[in-house]
């Protein structure tokens, strides 16, 4: 998958500008600050249309300006615009030249797996930041599971609503949404970990780490089966109604990393965890190149500076082994391995130069 051109407005601290896209990608070359990682943010925010390193949509637009717009148009013709407004604190979707009612009708148009360095936080941070990146992973590669979340989800808060109020009847009329749906997105978690184990060791492993690594799904996995959600919540409903809040369910699970059979969070060193992360981001890669049969771009944002040779070399190595786009960003030209041989660009004060660096 390629993106030919996009546009920015009003994007952090881009100058307004209309770029053409190498096929093959470009890396982007230029002093922290200046606006690479927001030019590589403005062309991730059309896979899921929010940014890419987690900010607020009033974060990204300029600041004191209108908003902004995002325009990206993909060979083959494909075309996506999303313009949020500071004004009305609304987002516009348009794909294809039609106004999308709804995000959930444009995603997986474009896909992009951008590779950060705050990815780390897959590794050492909580449970939470691996089961949005499961989510958000395998909602762009199955369609059936990103219904299943949704649906999830908005019987979820409602049921937590009727905790809170009290109303406890209100509370068992979501339990049977809850089963039907929550089954599917226990199922499909546990079918893709079920699946990525070995191939996350085979990254690893190209990584240049020779420690043996695992993943392991943590949770009650017997919510595959809808017929059990009744007895689980049933055995949680008084500890429910005195905290308001539902105590069964995926929304408490965890993807659990392992080092040599300990945990990766709390015993892998630095080094470790920075490689764990990457060659999650490349699991996540090959997950959706499989299941959507197409090869995403890659975005990978001043990760060979936070890198040592060998790893850098080993990464450069991963990266080129894979058919696609690149966009790639660092500060220095020397930072970006020779081996990923990209047309480079400047950017400074926010200013995009292409053809040079």
């Amino acid at each position: 998958m390629q993106a030919t051109s996009v546009l920015v407005r009003s994007f952090r601290n881009l100058a307004d500008a209309a770029l053409e896209l190498p096929g093959e990608g470009v890396a982007l070359i230029g002093p922290n600050g200046h606006g690479k990682t927001n030019l590589l943010e403005a062309i991730g925010y059309p896979v899921l249309f929010r940014s890419v390193r987690g900010a607020a949509d009033r974060e990204v637009g300029r600041f004191g300006g209108p908003g902004f717009h995002v325009g990206l148009t993909m060979a083959g013709g494909g075309e996506l615009e999303a313009t949020w407004s500071a004004a009305t604190r609304r987002k516009r979707i348009v794909a294809d030249g039609e106004e999308q009612a709804t995000i959930t009708g444009a995603l997986g148009r474009w896909l992009a797996v951008a590779f950060l360095p705050t990815d780390v936080a897959l590794v050492h941070g909580g449970a939470g930041e691996r089961r949005r990146w499961m989510d958000r992973m395998l909602s762009l590669a199955d369609r059936t599971y990103l219904a299943a979340l949704l649906r999830y989800r908005g019987a979820l808060a409602q049921r937590n609503a009727a905790l809170r109020s009290g109303d406890h009847r209100a509370a068992e009329a979501f339990e049977g949404l809850l089963a039907s749906q929550g089954a599917v997105v226990v199922s499909k978690r546990l079918q893709w970990v079920e699946q990525s184990s070995g191939p996350w060791q085979s990254e690893l492993e190209a990584l240049g780490e020779v420690v043996p690594v695992g993943l392991r799904y943590r949770g009650d996995e017997s919510l595959v089966d809808p017929g059990a959600w009744e007895a689980k919540f049933g055995a949680s409903r008084g500890r429910d109604q005195a905290r308001g809040q539902s105590h069964v369910g995926p929304h408490r699970d965890d993807l659990v990393l392992h080092l040599g059979g300990h945990s990766l969070r709390d015993y892998g060193s630095t080094g470790q965890q920075r490689s764990a992360a990457i060659a999650l981001r490349l699991l996540e890669l090959e997950t959706l190149a499989v299941a959507r049969a197409v090869r995403p771009a890659l975005l990978v944002d001043d990760l060979f500076a936070a890198l040592d040779a060998t790893r850098q070399a080993h990464l450069a190595a991963r990266l080129i082994a894979r058919p696609g786009q690149r966009i790639v960003t660092a500060p220095r030209a020397e930072d970006v391995p020779v081996e990923l041989a990209l047309p480079r660009w400047t950017v400074r004060d926010g200013v995009i130069t292409p053809g040079a660096g």
